[in-house]
């Protein structure tokens, strides 16, 4: 455990009360407390968007400087909570939605492993998680912290490398938590303990389980025939868990030479198809069949046409669109998660993340670029266009509302897409 933590520094009080009475005028506004929103699925209940933007995009709210990083950003209750980098530590802040004042931040030492590849910074990669006025949080090294929510107190803290010898990469800890019942999940990775389940109030283990080796993708639950599981990519394999006790469901080899397993996979409910993307070994679309306490899943279709990387996939229907390829420019392509048939792939873009809000796509890719667009597979339409970050604009976007915030590698800003 880290001791060397410096003080939470605290300011802007003033300002919640305020935001608090705006977001009360407006309840049925769904805030994004994890990695993929409201449904880990990055579509919005978003109403009422702008069809166009001018040349320069949509108006801007508020922007500011933030360190080094590429943690998602939640909002809940008129703040926002992220992680960013200044000098060799990181720093997990809450701002103000509406001007994004620091709130509260915390910052504490975090050197990166030997052997860390610094080409795309030191991070942080990990998004953060929210659930019952808890914030929960974990470093480039792996550490893992619990903080309150509305003042930045620490409740507990574990380091997944080195209290339990979990997966050391090349490009840091990235995954972010999830929350099941009264658990948070962690991949680690390591003998014994490749899964993790933490209490959330007191951070004692409840269980942890498998041999496998991590990767860089976070656990998304799904229900397979009304059960409860938990799919998740690991470094050479793609697995299926009972997230109250980490019994094993069901595993599929999919290998990649770097480890390195990334986008969140998929799941169409109608059929149990699963949707899985990476690097290298490219695409799959697998039907999961629960038999009892046993679940099979068979092979439906593979592609290597369709490749995503570190961004994200989103399921309309039977459809899955992305962007795909690993270089610049790279395809926003629509597949067919039953057959695995590609209806397009659109030039135009960067390697790019991607919400569906008002019957719309908001695409941001890595240089910066932001896109308003419809899709359906017999047709992609870009609606508008504009410059609005610098490089390396690798941080999904984050939808409440009518206010969209983006980051790059060093700065937050809040547009209205309104």
């Amino acid at each position: 455990m880290m001791t060397n933590s410096r003080a939470v520094r605290m300011g802007g009080a003033a300002l919640m009360g305020a935001v608090t009475v705006v977001l009360l005028a407006a309840p049925a506004q769904a805030q994004w407390t994890q990695w993929g929103g409201p449904h880990q699925d990055f579509i919005v209940p978003s109403a009422g968007l702008a069809t166009s933007w001018p040349d320069d995009g949509p108006p801007k709210l508020w922007s500011r400087e933030l360190g080094e990083g590429y943690s998602g950003i939640l909002a809940d209750a008129g703040k926002l909570y992220t992680l960013y980098r200044s000098g060799e530590e990181d720093v997990v802040c809450a701002l103000d939605a509406a001007t994004g004042k620091t709130i509260w931040e915390y910052k504490y030492a975090a050197p990166p492993a030997p052997g860390h590849e610094m080409m795309f910074t030191a991070g942080p990669r990990s998004t953060p998680l929210l659930v019952d006025g808890r914030l929960f949080a974990a470093s480039v090294n792996g550490m893992m912290h619990a903080f309150d929510a509305a003042t930045g107190k620490v409740l507990w803290q574990h380091d997944l490398w080195k209290d339990y010898a979990g997966s050391v990469l090349n490009h840091g800890y990235a995954n972010s938590p999830i929350a099941y019942k009264s658990t948070i999940i962690m991949p680690v990775g390591g003998a014994g303990h490749a899964v993790m389940a933490f209490d959330q109030k007191t951070g004692e283990i409840v269980w942890q389980r498998h041999d496998f080796k991590n990767s860089y993708s976070s656990p998304r639950l799904i229900s397979v025939d009304g059960e409860d599981q938990l799919a998740l990519f690991m470094a050479q394999e793609i697995i299926g868990l009972d997230p109250a006790n980490g019994d094993l469901k069901w595993s599929y080899e999919i290998g990649n030479p770097f480890d390195q397993n990334i986008c969140m996979p998929v799941l169409e409910p109608q059929s149990d198809i699963l949707f899985f993307s990476t690097p290298q070994a490219g695409s799959r679309g697998c039907r999961l069949t629960r038999q009892g306490d046993k679940t099979e899943l068979e092979e439906l279709w593979k592609t290597r046409k369709i490749q995503f990387y570190h961004v994200n996939a989103i399921r309309l229907g039977e459809w899955i669109y992305g962007s795909t390829g690993q270089g610049d420019p790279n395809f926003f392509a629509a597949l067919n998660i039953k057959t695995g048939d590609i209806a397009w792939r659109e030039r135009g873009f960067g390697k790019a993340t991607c919400l569906h809000a008002d019957g719309k796509f908001i695409i941001l890719d890595e240089n910066g670029m932001l896109a308003l667009a419809t899709a359906t597979p017999e047709k992609f339409e870009v609606l508008a266009k504009a410059q609005v970050l610098g490089e390396r604009a690798w941080t999904c976007p984050t939808l409440v509302g009518k206010t969209l915030y983006l980051r790059d590698s060093k700065q937050i800003v809040a547009l209205d897409l309104g």
